[in-house]
């Protein structure tokens, strides 16, 4: 996968497909992976969250995730193949350890929450093996929900906590989590639960999922993507201007 920069920032080209081959093929190797998806808000937080900023960039792999970073990369020149969910990397991981016969360890969300997405995962995979299961709100005891995931033996572990708290929580603790595969996936539980439901696809495929969240939670949703939204689009025209003016000095 070819690594590029935007907006002062690495990120990862790279298709499902590739990325999916690429945590396997790590597995199997026996290498440790840190892995995490980039959209606009966790763009523009990382600006002024250095320890976010921090757990982001030294991730093994950053996948793009929302489509307002994958057309902004584009417009500043750079190739994306395509946009990689972490909800839908999370199914398509999920298929591979059911294949692989890797085991999968859940953390976050609340309780009922854990144990439901459980449930319908065992389901949709009936020869998956999950080492483990455990609530998001252990933040008086994080070392001993660290040392539950690391005596189940799960390979790949998924946190379904809300940012920065998943990110910095993985980057702190990745060396003693006993996990060959670790990425955060947001409130991917809730989705997978049926406590929320996924914008259509048409939304999805249109860059409007925001809008979506919005809708379905608009009290605590409409402050953090208008700001978030808009601080994008100003970074977006003053890199597509300075870069413009640097064209034409050159020239």
């Amino acid at each position: 996968m070819k690594r590029i920069e935007f907006l002062g920032f690495p990120m990862d080209q790279a298709t499902m497909e590739e990325t999916v081959a690429d945590i396997r093929s790590k597995i199997l190797s026996g290498n440790f992976t840190q892995h995490v998806v980039v959209n606009v808000a966790k763009l523009v937080n990382m600006r002024k969250d250095a320890e976010l900023a921090r757990s982001v960039t030294e991730c093994d792999i950053i996948n793009i995730d929302g489509m307002g970073v994958v057309w902004g990369a584009k417009a500043l020149g750079h190739k994306i193949p395509e946009r990689v969910a972490g909800v839908d990397l999370f199914h398509n991981l999920n298929a591979m350890a059911e294949q692989e016969s890797f085991s999968v360890f859940y953390l976050g969300a609340k309780q009922e929450v854990v144990e439901e997405t459980a449930k319908r995962m065992q389901a949709q995979h009936p020869n998956l093996k999950i080492a483990g299961i455990h609530h998001g709100y252990f933040w008086d005891d994080e070392e001993a929900v660290v040392e539950q995931i690391r005596q189940s033996g799960a390979q790949l572990l998924f946190v379904a906590i809300t940012s920065p708290k998943k990110e910095n929580f993985i980057n702190k603790w990745r060396d003693r989590l006993g996990v060959s595969f670790v990425m955060g996936v947001g409130g991917t539980f809730d989705v997978v639960a049926g406590k929320v439901n996924r914008a259509p696809e048409w939304m999805q495929n249109a860059g409007l999922e925001w809008l979506y969240r919005v809708i379905q939670e608009p009290r605590r949703m409409w402050k953090r993507y208008l700001v978030t939204n808009s601080t994008f689009a100003w970074l977006l025209l003053k890199e597509k201007f300075s870069a413009k003016r640097n064209y034409q000095n050159a020239g």
